[in-house]
């Protein structure tokens, strides 16, 4: 895999070029934006430090360049405002996607849509249905940013290395995330044996409603703090592009449209699943808890609700 066109020159977007940059994975960054000068300029002012990384083509270009790109990054769409919660931005997204994918795929493209656009969840669900392509080639990033922000918090609070933490929100990407307190690990040992020997009561139940909490309003916080998150969803991203590029097979939590969970048929949100060239390889439907798989119910639920309400702009016959 060669080429990535990032649709979205924005403050994401152009996070997410800037890692990947560094991380060497690709020969080929194409930059799109409806603002043609912000494109041209940001990949301008990302090419001129080419001098400082491993090698790779920036640029800006038009929709054209998906015909033989690998991956598609959508980050374009409205964006969220301070108090705003993700599923308020379906209206002006939607519609964005309702133009944009049909056009992509028109141009030629072949290989994997990652889709990036708040409610993250519910747009892959679209870009599933307005493209036309497989399951496994439409991916939402999902709750990987979310699964590292848990992971971060209780490294803080075990006080150990966050890469020693192994910790999965599933569900959705938003205020029904799931905090799958029974998949966490930390050094290989379960979060339920290690807290004794951590000392830090980071399994009881305050603590636990606290971490909860924190990981659910961390976007609203910092979109209060400074007006946008896109520092740690521009790395999340290359995270899940790197297990794609190289073919690694790694379990991640990305969203993907599922055809039955519950009683709910075709319902994107984010379980452990296996990731590798040909996008996602396997959905892991792993044990939970009693709890944890009502919350999950409950999440899916909020899901099809959403995309229900707006089911007459599908344009598939699936």
């Amino acid at each position: 895999m060669k080429k990535i066109l990032i649709v979205g020159a924005g403050a994401v977007g152009t996070s997410f070029a800037y890692s990947l940059i560094h991380k060497g994975l690709v020969e080929e960054i194409v930059l799109y934006d409806i603002d043609e000068k912000k494109a041209k300029g940001e990949a301008l002012d990302l090419a001129h430090g080419i001098y400082f990384t491993k090698p790779v083509e920036v640029r800006a270009g038009g929709l054209e360049e998906a015909k033989d790109s690998d991956i598609v990054v959508i980050t374009a769409g409205a964006k969220q405002r301070p108090g705003e919660t993700r599923l308020q931005l379906l209206d002006r997204n939607i519609s964005i996607y309702k133009d944009l994918v049909p056009e992509i795929v028109k141009n030629g493209f072949k290989g994997i849509f990652l889709i990036v656009t708040n409610p993250v969840d519910v747009l892959t669900y679209f870009a599933y249905t307005f493209s036309g392509f497989p399951r496994n080639r439409v991916i939402g990033s999902g709750t990987v940013l979310d699964s590292s922000r848990f992971a971060y918090l209780l490294s803080k609070h075990c006080d150990v290395d966050p890469r020693s933490v192994n910790a999965y929100v599933i569900g959705e990407h938003g205020d029904t995330a799931v905090l799958a307190w029974s998949l966490t690990h930390i050094g290989g040992i379960s979060i339920s044996e290690f807290c004794p020997v951590c000392g830090r009561r980071c399994f009881d139940e305050d603590v636990k409603k606290a971490i909860i909490k924190e990981v659910r309003d961390s976007a609203y916080k910092i979109i209060e703090y400074k007006g946008a998150t896109y520092y740690a969803i521009g790395l999340a991203l290359v995270n899940i592009v790197e297990a794609i590029v190289r073919d690694e097979n790694r379990i991640l939590p990305v969203s993907t449209v599922h055809p039955q969970i519950f009683e709910f048929k075709d319902v994107p949100l984010s379980l452990p699943s296996i990731v590798g060239r040909n996008g996602v390889k396997k959905v892991l439907r792993v044990k939970l808890t009693e709890e944890e798989e009502k919350e999950l119910y409950n999440s899916a639920k909020f899901i099809k609700e959403a995309i229900d309400s707006f089911s007459s702009l599908s344009l598939s016959s699936r």
